[in-house]
């Protein structure tokens, strides 16, 4: 097993729950009760919990690259229909191995899954019932994001109508369009009874079944050529995401060389589906090309792996990190601030785009294909939307700027 400052591995814990457990790398003491793996409750303990800031920082961090790469790298093109966006990746070649890092979603929802374990333990150790759990977390999400596309489709349709702007419902699409891993979030936790019952009764077995039901949807669509059936891997195939959270802690025990074992396996898996000529490289989606993401298809499933090898990688190094005060700190504001960044992420590059249009009368098309000067300006692409997010963030996000997310 793995020496200190690695040994609080075995008791790993995220922002939502608490675990019982000493002190070591990248954790600090909280209050709470302890709970039996699997969801059965014990008698509450008054010693002190951890909370594991990596998982924080994966969690938040997932987060703000999403933020990020929508600022930096969104291409949009007018048509009489509206703004049409595309991506530098589809006119640079090579530059789509980047995103298997920085499509972190699958590590989103990994991280979520540990998340949701921990918490309904400690809920049930509380006595709480599992509806009460699941319909508290349905609420956290669903109310913002339901407000946010309801209020975003009143003022479309208003200035719309208003101005004659036939293209306003493209405006609201686009700005509303990053919430749909949202829904599928919210899906997922109204499935935890069934997933955590599945988890309790057969284990890793679920996730071997979800991978092979993700699998045969991607023969059935590109082998017979049934369409409709790729939607399912919505389900499966994130679905497969968030119940792997619930090994995080085994994935955590595990020796060193595992981890190097992990993030291998994964990532000959990815070249082998990529090469094979079924696949795009890319895990993002590029115009006029097989998406990888819209629908899922299986290469997901091996990005995952691939990213749970990364983040056991380079655990010992960022635990290390998290524990200097100037990190610590910077973890707890992105921890506070990454469910609203991701909220009013494009409602801010809206106002940005609007302003920009307004104030210098740039054309409405971006320059296609980028140029030098485009990517040597991309850091100064998150400055303008940054900006105009804030004040966003200050009006409707006063919930996160008095205290932390709820936990």
């Amino acid at each position: 097993m793995r020496a200190a400052p690695e040994a609080l591995r075995a008791a790993p814990e995220a922002a939502a729950a608490v675990r019982p457990g000493g002190q070591g790398a990248g954790a600090e003491p909280v209050a709470g009760t302890a709970a039996a793996p699997g969801g059965g409750a014990t008698r509450a303990d008054p010693g002190p919990v951890t909370r594991d800031r990596y998982v924080d920082w994966l969690r938040a961090l997932s987060l703000i690259v999403v933020v990020l790469w929508h600022w930096c790298f969104t291409i949009l093109q007018w048509s009489p229909g509206g703004p049409q966006p595309t991506s530098p990746l589809g006119f640079t070649s090579g530059l789509w191995v980047f995103t298997w890092l920085l499509q972190v979603l699958p590590l989103f929802f990994y991280v979520g899954g540990h998340v949701h374990l921990l918490s309904w333990e400690r809920a049930c150790a509380r006595g709480v019932g599992i509806g009460a759990f699941v319909w508290k977390r349905l609420r956290a999400l669903a109310i913002p994001g339901l407000s946010l596309a309801l209020t975003w489709a009143v003022l479309g349709a208003i200035v719309g109508r208003a101005f004659d702007l036939s293209w306003m419902g493209q405006v609201v699409i686009l700005i509303i369009s990053p919430l749909w891993f949202l829904a599928v979030y919210l899906v997922l936790i109204a499935l935890l009874p069934i997933s955590l019952y599945l988890h309790r009764k057969y284990d890793v077995l679920v996730l071997i079944w979800l991978g092979g039901a993700a699998l045969a949807v991607d023969v059935l669509r590109f082998r017979y050529g049934i369409d409709w059936v790729s939607w399912l891997n919505m389900v499966l195939v994130w679905g497969l995401a968030h119940q792997a959270g619930f090994f995080y802690e085994r994935i955590v025990r595990l020796p060193r060389r595992f981890d190097v074992a992990i993030l291998t396996t994964g990532l000959f898996a990815l070249l082998g589906l990529v090469f094979s000529g079924l696949y795009p490289g890319s895990m993002v989606g590029v115009p006029g090309e097989l998406s990888n993401m819209a629908p899922p298809t299986f290469v997901i499933v091996a990005l995952l792996v691939f990213q749970m090898g990364v983040v056991e990688v380079f655990r010992p190094v960022m635990e290390h990190r998290l524990q200097r005060p100037l990190w610590h700190r910077v973890n707890e504001t992105i921890n506070r601030f990454a469910l609203p960044l991701f909220l009013f992420h494009t409602t801010g590059m809206a106002i940005a785009r609007g302003l920009g249009w307004w104030v210098f009368g740039e054309d409405l098309n971006d320059h296609v294909p980028p140029d030098l000067q485009w990517w040597l300006t991309r850091p100064l692409a998150i400055v303008a939307p940054l900006l105009c997010t804030l004040p966003v963030i200050a009006l409707f996000g006063r919930r996160w700027r008095r205290r932390p997310i709820s936990r």
